[in-house]
């Protein structure tokens, strides 16, 4: 019997973190898929959703604030578990995240057990 993999999209503006954070979901057997920014995140969600989004605060041409509202919008959007990856501690901006629909935030810098607790506590490995 085959076994699925969830599928993952994370959405950073840095190549080096999307090379870090694929080397640590494929670990936990994510199927993963990368976008630089919103525009080519909503791209990849329209071709295919995925069941988890690790999302980037602050990114160019649109901000992770914005993608999540976009997300949410779209057919089947509302499915994703979408966890923030941040450097902001700012209750405030972590307050605003979660109402437009962010499930769960990380603090940067964090390492592949702290994603793998989160995502623990989350049910999605």
């Amino acid at each position: 019997m085959e076994i699925m993999m969830k599928q993952c999209l994370i959405v950073d503006d840095s190549r080096i973190i999307r090379k870090v954070l694929r080397k640590i979901l494929e670990e936990m057997n994510f199927a993963v898929d990368e976008a630089e920014d919103s525009p080519g995140a909503i791209d990849l969600c329209r071709r295919k959703m995925p069941e988890v989004v690790l999302l980037d605060w602050n990114m160019p041409a649109a901000a992770g604030l914005e993608f999540l509202r976009s997300l949410r919008r779209e057919p089947g959007g509302d499915k994703p578990v979408v966890v923030f990856s941040t450097s902001e501690n700012d209750i405030a901006l972590i307050t605003e995240a979660v109402n437009a629909g962010a499930n769960e935030y990380i603090m940067k810098p964090f390492d592949g057990g702290v994603l793998q607790n989160k995502f623990s506590e989350m049910g999605l490995n």
